[in-house]
């Protein structure tokens, strides 16, 4: 009689770390990773890319005047967008196989967003006459506000709902460096500081109307309905008071150093915080790929939903300290390649701005990957906005006496108050992932989550 076979205990720890490791690299959650890097890289790196040539070509004075309109051109994309990246993407996660629930969201968006869309180009005359700046430049202005209504049509939140990022990415990917290539070939001095802002709007509107016809050939097409935009901009409320309340300490710092200051202090202000928020989207899709998981395990699955937010939260705060600290050694010589010596007053910006790294990479584990799924929408809107106002209140005080850095002072004490603030909440809710029994995952976890979600 033959004795019975003896697996080697490492041996079989080893063939099991293997196959952990091969189903981690097929799983869904890791393409869907690796696809929004990509997308990210065309955000954020494609952008920066540029920056060392129009920092040359526009000089301070220009690239300051461009920052401002920027920051015009991200309210209207803030406006019209109304937050349907966060509400659109965690109803398609929740209705992915419907495709009826599918095409009505695809419409109440569509609608919603035209009609956004046109309620900012009316008010955009009033605004050419009220700021001397666009008074001066109309080009750059209008410029700005199609390029922040092409971005908001985009359709990343779709896919991203539905997990399916490759092909979506891919052309997000391709229409943003048909852009850069754009700028390099048409942009040569400060006259074309107009086409860099319109040069990315034709990218983006060639990009969402590719998606866009991919997407309808999935599902059916339907015209927008008064009722379904209505529907879809209430749904979408919570999350647009979400973003009004965040850009109230980023892209209003812009405008609040153009009001106090030169459009040189705008120009070294906006290239430290296009370095700061580059390293920071290098930790972007790991969140944007969690939150549509989360938001499905949350209502399936809540203990493995509470196990992945905590590993999500130590990951995250680990990568963001790990490249401030890199960024605070590396910011000089940063600066000088990417921006140029003309930029190296900016260096202290820079360091400043190392503490959001950390700080947003937390908090956004805690808002927007845990707390919208949960449903703490209004709970966490009331910690943003206060910490908007904060910002507001401290930008305006330190921007009179030391410019670019005392608005930089202003948004890093309000990133730290927004982590402490939304991680107090949570711990008072009892809804926080680091503080739950077995027992609170099982039971009272799901007895709040039914209470607070609709």
């Amino acid at each position: 009689m033959d004795s019975p076979t003896v697996k080697h205990p490492r041996k079989a720890e080893k063939h099991s770390a293997v196959a952990i490791g091969r189903r981690f690299l097929r799983s869904t959650l890791t393409h869907n990773i690796a696809s929004l890097y990509g997308t990210q890289i065309a955000a954020y790196l494609f952008p920066l890319l540029a920056v060392p040539y129009l920092a040359r070509v526009l000089g301070v004075y220009t690239w300051g005047l461009v920052a401002f309109a920027q920051a015009f051109g991200a309210y209207v994309y803030l406006l019209v967008d109304f937050g349907f990246n966060l509400s659109a993407t965690r109803d398609v996660s929740r209705h992915r196989e419907d495709r009826n629930r599918l095409s009505d969201v695809l419409a109440g968006v569509l609608g919603a967003k035209s009609v956004l869309a046109l309620l900012c180009i009316v008010a955009t005359f009033a605004l050419q006459h009220w700021v001397r700046q666009f008074r001066e430049n109309p080009l750059l202005l209008w410029s700005a506000i199609v390029m922040g209504i092409a971005q908001a049509y985009s359709m990343i939140w779709y896919y991203q709902g539905l997990e399916r990022m490759k092909t979506s990415s891919a052309i997000d990917i391709a229409s943003k460096a048909a852009g850069l290539l754009g700028i390099f070939l048409l942009v040569h001095s400060p006259a074309h500081a107009w086409r860099v802002l319109g040069i990315q709007a034709i990218a983006s509107l060639a990009g969402t109307g590719v998606l866009m016809v991919l997407a309808y050939r999935e599902v059916p097409f339907r015209l927008p309905s008064a009722r379904g935009t209505w529907q879809t901009m209430r749904m979408g409320g919570s999350t647009f008071l979400l973003r009004s309340a965040v850009s109230l300490y980023t892209t209003a710092n812009v405008i609040i150093v153009g009001f106090f200051a030169s459009p040189v202090a705008v120009g070294y202000y906006s290239g430290a915080e296009k370095l700061t928020r580059g390293f920071l989207s290098l930790m972007g899709p790991v969140s944007l790929s969690l939150y549509p998981r989360l938001t499905h395990l949350i209502k399936h699955a809540q203990a493995q939903a509470v196990r992945l937010a905590r590993l999500s939260f130590i990951f995250m705060g680990v990568c963001g300290t790990a490249l401030a600290v890199l960024l605070w050694l590396a910011a000089p010589l940063v600066v000088r390649v990417i921006l140029g010596p003309k930029f190296l007053p900016a260096v202290p910006v820079v360091r400043i701005l190392c503490v959001l790294l950390p700080a947003v990479a937390t908090s956004n584990v805690i808002g927007i990957q845990w707390m919208l799924p949960c449903g703490l929408d209004k709970e966490c809107n009331r910690i943003v906005l206060g910490a908007g106002v904060l910002n507001c209140i401290l930008a305006c005080a330190l921007a009179p006496h030391l410019g670019a850095i005392g608005v930089s002072i202003a948004v890093a004490v309000t990133e730290v108050c927004v982590t402490g603030g939304l991680y107090v909440l949570l711990t008072r809710r009892k809804m926080n992932p680091f503080r739950m029994t077995k027992s609170l995952e099982e039971v009272v976890f799901s007895i709040r989550l039914n209470q607070v979600q609709p």
